[in-house]
């Protein structure tokens, strides 16, 4: 009797160590099939997506300036692509001036963008701070001739600390500068002397008669409103 008895507990060990064994190779097997189907969805989900070429605006020179990989043009409306100045120019000192374009066309496998905003690094902005000096802000929303609209944020760094006064009188100047200048000149011309620092110069001559400068930048720059065109 009890020989049955261990002979049917011994039995019983076994079929449940069987079953668990199943439980756990299909478990096994399961994953790995679920694990080949998302690798093979991912797949044919990178298969699917083109590469379209990024071209800058024509005041900017058409220039190559990346690729981004988008399932139909439409996905490529409207991406913003940021890189910096030398990428343009090749020159290494203007590494620190970003720029923001945003696409607007596709034809074929190019996408054509618009510039949209421009910008510092953080780094090159840490260098031009130093002590027993003034930093001045501007913030404005300028008006270019053929009726854009931009916010600018300029910045005049002086030789030594300045009064409320004479602060005062300088952010006068920037704004009048870039007022005077946006009035005479449309979008793409005002943007690029924005951009390659023509604006900036004139801010530092016209600021240098009143207290001595020592640096003037157009810190920031970004596209508010676009004047409609379609308009009859």
């Amino acid at each position: 009797m009890n020989k049955h008895i261990k002979i049917l507990r011994a039995k019983t060990f076994n079929l449940k160590k069987n079953l668990t064994l199943l439980q756990y190779n299909n478990r096994i097997v399961g994953n790995m099939s679920s694990r080949r189907k998302k690798s093979s969805d991912k797949k044919k989900h990178m298969e699917v997506k083109e590469f379209y070429t990024l071209i800058s605006p024509e005041y900017f020179g058409e220039a190559e300036i990346g690729m981004t990989p988008a399932k139909t043009p439409e996905h490529v409306i409207s991406r913003v692509v940021e890189i910096t100045l030398s990428d343009l120019t090749n020159d290494f000192s203007q590494m620190h001036v970003k720029l923001k374009f945003k696409v607007e066309k596709v034809i074929g496998n190019i996408a054509y963008t618009k510039f949209v905003g421009s910008d510092f690094t953080r780094d090159y902005l840490r260098s031009l701070v130093r002590r027993l000096t003034t930093r001045i802000d501007g913030i404005y929303n300028i008006t270019t001739k053929d009726g854009y609209v931009l916010r600018i944020t300029a910045l005049v760094f002086t030789e030594h600390r300045i009064s409320h006064k004479q602060k005062y009188s300088i952010r006068k100047i920037i704004k009048e500068i870039l007022e005077e200048e946006s009035a005479k000149l449309n979008f793409n011309e005002f943007v690029c002397d924005l951009v390659y620092g023509k604006t900036a110069s004139k801010i530092y001559k016209k600021s240098k008669e009143i207290v001595p400068i020592r640096r003037a930048e157009i810190l920031k720059s970004k596209l508010l409103v676009e004047p409609n065109t379609n308009a009859s």
